[in-house]
């Protein structure tokens, strides 16, 4: 499907790409990982021409559809269901052509291909990809303006994984997921018979769905097989046997040169010192393992609260009275509680989250906080609040400043930016010269001035690379406060989280049981709505099998039937043509043989379209008696 042979790209000075080399066969699942900026976009954007290599061949199967999430979210007055049906072009293509059909002929391949690639259930397709990443049925049919940037940009996925495309390609599909379509996702890939090539840092994701890691690193491209846990080990005792090598290595070069240095004045033995020279310089040096700086997070120890750090007795919440988002909710967070809150978008985590940190006011009950309580609020659309000519530096410092009315030297707030990963240099870069896993990373700085006792954190592995999250695992376990995150990365809540809640219908409960048990109960909730979906008598497949046979059974007379219409029309216009001749004076002033040929002509025409009315006819009766037998 794709072939990837010595592939050198440079960009602003910068090699991302050294005679790099991939072969991707096809219905093969391959996930993309490398740091943060090694180049694995840049990899999708050669693949798709939308830049050209320096040097080395990409090739793709001859007539191979390419796929890709659209980079500007969908927009406009069209539905969503349209949006997404429009996004398998042949089809498209194929119904249009349909309705002004060149010959009967061509109408008759047209209906064959879609029924080969069948088209008519199309929109059942769609239908359950948009709900299986959130969208109900109401919404599927409200147009994509209504909707916010995130949302649309699942519209933009629906599209792309019901496009049909040979080669589909995904950078980092789960950012503007939740956890119960990011699960939905893993299952749909996993179940996929196309060739997918995911970027991802969702181990999770890189453990289910695909088959194989390409790990890009230096510039080259390293096929591992199995999922990312198998890579991780791998990858691991390769980096421990070239350690081994070089050492060993080491150790014979300083033999030899040892022998040389002894024996090279001694003429019995000056062959053979030389002989030692010769393997030396043929002795190719085994690369050192050199293991690129891991970013740490490190967070301020509290001081310690006696419990609860807050509690919530019958509150409901929502933004005007009368319209409650979550009501009846009887909660209470200690502080070495570890809490992820489970749920689909849109049932009110957000709401709760913003209760829980005091930024919303409750419509009814009672919330109760520890005097002493501070706490740290992480969400990611903050990012856009940043000031972009402004410094890690700077931020960080007003905070301080405002948090304790006299700032503090500027080594301690240096020292707090290296809590997480800044050095000097990077602390005055400005924000608009960040990458997302820095603006990330300053979020956590800036949320963590106060020390707080309790971390609320909204999707915090956004634009982090998978190691970047492991170290943000161990950061989170080592800190002593509470913890309330919702996260669609399964890997990070079972190793943060001890306990779960469940946001759903207006409220929010303690879920019993593990995020396995979760994952299997949604697992059933939507194999209920399939069966519910089917209808009563015979079940979709079933009835798809008898619209095909009932299809195929009539074929014949459809052919016919469109064959005699389009024969019809040409007829007409020809008679038409002939009657407006004979109506002109001037055709009788001229040579008698060509008045009569047009008449002998026109004969010729009335009869054949009478002929062709009766084949119309009859072939439209046997339709109508073959629907009345079924």
């Amino acid at each position: 499907m794709l072939r990837i042979d010595g592939l050198t790209y440079r960009i602003g000075g910068r090699t991302l790409f050294d005679g790099a080399t991939m072969a991707v066969p096809r219905g093969h699942k391959i996930g993309l990982v490398g740091r943060n900026g090694a180049g694995k976009s840049t990899l999708f954007r050669l693949i798709t021409g939308d830049v050209e290599a320096d040097a080395g061949t990409i090739g793709l199967t001859r007539g191979a559809r390419v796929g890709c999430v659209a980079q500007e979210a969908p927009d406009g007055p069209k539905s969503l269901l349209d949006t997404v049906l429009a996004a398998d072009g042949e089809r498209a293509a194929l119904l249009a052509e349909a309705e002004n059909p060149d010959d009967a002929t061509r109408l008759a391949e047209v209906h064959d291909r879609l029924a080969g690639i069948e088209a008519h259930s199309a929109p059942a397709r769609a239908a359950a990809t948009l709900a299986g990443l959130g969208f109900d049925e109401t919404t599927q049919g409200q147009p994509c303006g209504e909707l916010s940037g995130g949302w649309r940009m699942r519209v933009a996925l629906a599209a792309a994984l019901f496009s049909r495309a040979d080669l589909l390609l995904l950078d980092e599909p789960t950012n503007h997921l939740d956890l119960e379509a990011t699960l939905w996702l893993e299952a749909h890939l996993a179940r996929s018979r196309g060739t997918v090539i995911v970027i991802s840092h969702e181990r999770t994701l890189l453990n289910e769905a695909v088959g194989s890691i390409v790990h890009l690193d230096d510039g080259r491209l390293t096929l591992y097989s199995g999922g990312y846990d198998r890579f991780e080990r791998t990858r691991i005792e390769a980096l421990r046997h070239q350690s081994a090598m070089k050492s060993r290595q080491l150790a014979e070069r300083k033999r030899i040169e040892a022998f040389v240095d002894r024996f090279r004045a001694k003429a019995t033995k000056a062959r053979q010192a030389q002989s030692r020279l010769k393997m030396l310089a043929r002795m190719e040096p085994i690369a050192s393992v050199v293991e690129k700086k891991t970013v740490a997070f490190d967070f301020p120890e509290p001081d310690s609260l006696a419990p609860p750090l807050i509690a919530l007795d019958d509150v409901a919440a929502g933004y005007s009275p009368g319209d409650e988002v979550l009501t009846d909710l009887n909660l209470r967070i200690d502080m070495d509680d570890r809490i992820a809150l489970l749920g689909a978008n849109g049932n009110g985590k957000s709401t709760l989250i913003k209760i829980i940190a005091g930024r919303l006011q409750p419509l009814g009950g009672k919330v109760v906080r520890s005097r002493k309580l501070s706490s740290g609020y992480f969400a990611q659309h903050q990012a856009e609040e940043l000031e972009p000519l402004g410094t890690p530096f700077t931020h960080v410092n007003k905070l301080f400043a405002e948090t304790t009315r006299e700032g503090l030297p500027e080594a301690r707030v240096r020292a707090h930016l290296g809590r997480f990963g800044f050095s000097q240099e990077r602390a005055n870069v400005h924000v608009r010269g960040l990458s997302g896993g820095e603006k990330a990373r300053l979020l956590f700085a800036m949320m963590c001035v106060g020390a707080p006792h309790l971390m609320l954190l909204d999707e915090p592995t956004n634009h982090l690379d998978v190691d970047a999250r492991e170290a943000l695992v161990q950061a989170i376990n080592a800190y002593p406060g509470a913890v309330v995150l919702v996260s669609h990365d399964a890997h990070l809540i079972d190793l943060v989280c001890d306990r779960l809640w469940l946001v759903a219908e207006g409220t929010c409960q303690p879920f019993d049981g593990s995020l396995d048990d979760y994952r299997r109960r949604l697992l059933d909730q939507r194999r209920v709505e399939r069966r519910a979906g089917a209808g009563n008598g015979v079940g979709r497949r079933q009835a798809r099998q008898a619209r095909a046979a009932a299809r195929a059974e009539t074929a014949q007379l459809r052919r016919a039937a469109l064959a005699a219409e389009t024969r019809i029309a040409k007829l007409q216009k020809q008679k038409e043509a002939i009657e407006t001749e004979l109506a002109d004076p001037a055709v009788y002033a001229g040579r008698a043989d060509e008045l009569t040929k047009r008449h002998v002509r026109l004969a010729e025409v009335s009869a054949g379209l009478a002929a062709a009315e009766t084949v119309w006819i009859e072939a439209h009766e046997a339709l109508e008696n073959a629907k009345i037998a079924s």
